[in-house]
């Protein structure tokens, strides 16, 4: 069982120990952070493995947008503390039962974490070579 406090982030607060944040508002809601975002809950925790652990489960839960059947708005959809802790508690503790397919699930994330990371250093290389040849062949 994990160990965790979710509060509502306020701008200019520091927290002292391990806290993730999530943020609330917008089609993004429940996306995961180590830095405070400006619309965000902060979940606290005693140590820095659980920060990890919840880190990689509120991830999943944002990337298969379970967060989605719970905003609220018409105009700009956010997420409600209330619901955000009710819903959070219980998938988490449901993904837990099963410790090691969690372990291989995070291990699997991470790599293709590494990987996208990787395309993205790639694809930004090869724009820059796209521009320095273009503006060698420009200014001829």
């Amino acid at each position: 069982m994990l160990n965790y406090i979710i509060k509502t982030h306020q701008k200019d607060t520091v927290y002292k120990g391990n806290q993730i944040f999530i943020l609330n508002k917008g089609l993004n809601s429940g996306k995961p952070q180590k830095e405070p975002f400006t619309n965000s809950f902060v979940i606290q925790f005693p140590n820095e493995e659980d920060a990890e652990t919840v880190y990689w489960l509120a991830y999943s839960l944002w990337k298969a947008k379970f967060w989605h059947q719970s905003l609220c708005g018409s105009v700009i959809p956010f997420l409600r503390v209330r619901d955000f802790k009710k819903d959070f508690s219980a998938k988490a503790n449901e993904m837990l039962q099963e410790h090691e397919l969690h372990k291989k699930q995070i291990q699997a994330l991470r790599l293709l974490e590494q990987k996208e990371e990787q395309l993205n250093q790639n694809i930004s290389l090869i724009n820059e070579m796209r521009t320095v040849i273009l503006h060698r062949y420009c200014a001829k």
